[in-house]
């Protein structure tokens, strides 16, 4: 692991994941860019500290000369989105396979170099994209494939927080501080963080690629750099539009995420915050409810499920179902096997690079002025 030391929010969050199916094992760590940090760090997780490291360049290199069957196998980045390129093409380079925080890079550049270095070394990337762990997305992605919407014609998906209704960043709020540092962030605030998100889902769900955008951004809080609210028109492939929202100073709301998908035959809207129920509105006759864990879910609701129906199930088992999905992937790599990514999938490469583009258009619409016609009554 690179980051996620002692004090980092996400860190615990992606050791839980990737523990909880007993596939993986922390084996090494360069857990923080202060040397004392990261051997506090491996001590907390009893990890050999002979494999603890002052920093990602000296345990990538270490770890690449230890013989096959003691060095470790991926190395998993969960530093901020500055972060994340030059471990990821470094661990690329000396062998090993990534599992990678989401946005993928800090620009597209990035994204394109390190999609390339995938694809020279024919290693695996895989994106903590964590929605689409959750079962009933992928049930719905399911549902819509096996054209129980009929033709798709409406997606509406949004992403709505409250937690930066202030000026957070001043006030010492770490994460708050990264996330609208453009240095250490890159061009975009709420819709890099929260609307790649959105985004990825509309995508992953609907099967339909953005072809177009009509996008404006918004900075609400006095002194802030980026912004914290916007939302974008789309055009899906298949004619199909879409609209997309994401905003960080809706005061009151937690972590809103939802969508809708409109079809001729009917519609599904699942909502992030009420994980486990899918529902189905058919044209003709009543809505529907889906549960997860239950008997009649198609095979990547079933399988990607963890608990029997009724029983809570939410972020933490999607992000570890990614673990384990990407873990699976690994070990067939590793023993010539087959590995059937159509129920045990997981974001990848391709996803990063579309979610940099995403922001890269985003940002050339909003400061557009050549989208906007003007309101004028005359009397």
């Amino acid at each position: 692991m690179i980051g996620g030391g002692t004090g980092a929010f996400i860190g615990a969050i992606h050791r839980f994941a990737a523990l909880g199916d007993g596939m993986i094992e922390l084996v090494a760590g360069a857990f923080s860019s202060d040397p004392a940090v990261s051997a506090e760090s491996g001590r907390n997780l009893f990890i050999d500290p002979s494999r603890v490291y002052d920093s990602y360049r000296e345990m990538l290199e270490k770890e690449a000369a230890l013989p096959e069957d003691l060095r470790m196998q991926f190395v998993s980045i969960v530093t901020p989105n500055f972060a994340h390129f030059e471990p990821a093409m470094l661990a690329l380079e000396h062998g090993f396979h990534v599992l990678l925080e989401k946005p993928m890079t800090l620009n597209s550049r990035e994204a394109i170099e390190l999609a390339e270095k995938v694809k020279s070394t024919g290693l695996l990337l895989g994106l903590t994209h964590t929605y689409t762990g959750y079962p009933m997305v992928k049930q719905a992605r399911q549902m819509v494939k096996e054209g129980k919407l009929g033709q798709l014609r409406k997606i509406y998906v949004h992403y709505h927080q409250g937690w930066l209704s202030r000026l957070s960043e001043s006030e010492g709020n770490k994460q708050a501080s990264w996330r609208t540092d453009p240095k250490k962030s890159g061009k975009c605030g709420a819709m890099g963080d929260i609307g790649t998100h959105a985004f990825n889902l509309a995508e992953y769900i609907s099967g339909l690629e953005v072809k177009a955008i009509n996008a404006m951004l918004n900075t609400v809080v006095d002194g802030r750099k980026l912004d914290d609210d916007g939302m974008v028109m789309l055009q899906f492939s298949e004619g199909v539009s879409g609209i997309l929202t994401a905003t960080q100073v809706a005061a009151g709301e937690e972590n809103d995420l939802r969508i809708h998908i409109y079809g001729e035959d009917g519609g599904l809207e699942w909502h992030q915050m009420e994980p486990n129920t899918l529902i189905y509105k058919p044209l003709e006759g009543p809505a529907q409810i889906y549960r997860a864990g239950n008997g009649y879910l198609g095979a990547a609701a079933s399988q990607n499920a963890r608990t029997p129906g009724g029983h809570p199930e939410g972020y933490l088992e999607a992000f570890a179902n990614i673990y384990r999905n990407f873990a699976m992937a690994v070990s067939a790599r590793l023993n010539n096997e087959a590995y059937d990514d159509s129920i045990f999938d997981f974001p990848g490469v391709e996803d990063g690079v579309r979610g940099m583009a995403f922001i890269d258009h985003v940002v050339k619409s909003s400061e557009s002025n050549e989208k906007w016609i003007p309101f004028r009554v005359e009397i």
